[in-house]
């Protein structure tokens, strides 16, 4: 790839719509559910088994699950879409985030 290829793929991938919302992580072999937002629902699969694979991932419980059942034992589910519009912050994402943790008997992720 050309160093104007390159520029110009970069630049394309910055000025994309990112999805954000809400996702749920299930273990399958215990049925823990864990609940966490991303800015970037396309790019969260990535950074998430990133951090579990180097044991590095802030939640202890989620870790735990993972370094016993591995990537195959855990899904990934988006339970929420925000609109490009209308994206919660702060508090309002809080209240989401608890919404769904509440409903899903979950922790956060």
């Amino acid at each position: 790839m050309g160093n104007v290829d390159r520029k110009a793929a970069i630049a394309a991938y910055k000025k994309r719509e990112a999805p954000a919302g809400i996702f749920a992580l299930t273990c399958d072999g215990t049925g823990q559910r864990w609940i966490g937002h991303s800015p970037d629902l396309d790019a969260m699969p990535n950074r998430l088994w990133f951090t579990l694979r180097l044991g590095s991932h802030r939640s202890a419980e989620l870790q735990a699950a993972f370094n016993q059942h591995g990537q195959d034992g855990i899904a990934i589910e988006v339970v929420e879409h925000f609109a490009d519009d209308v994206q919660p912050q702060g508090a309002a994402l809080k209240e989401r985030l608890s919404f769904w943790r509440d409903k899903m008997d979950a922790l956060p992720a």
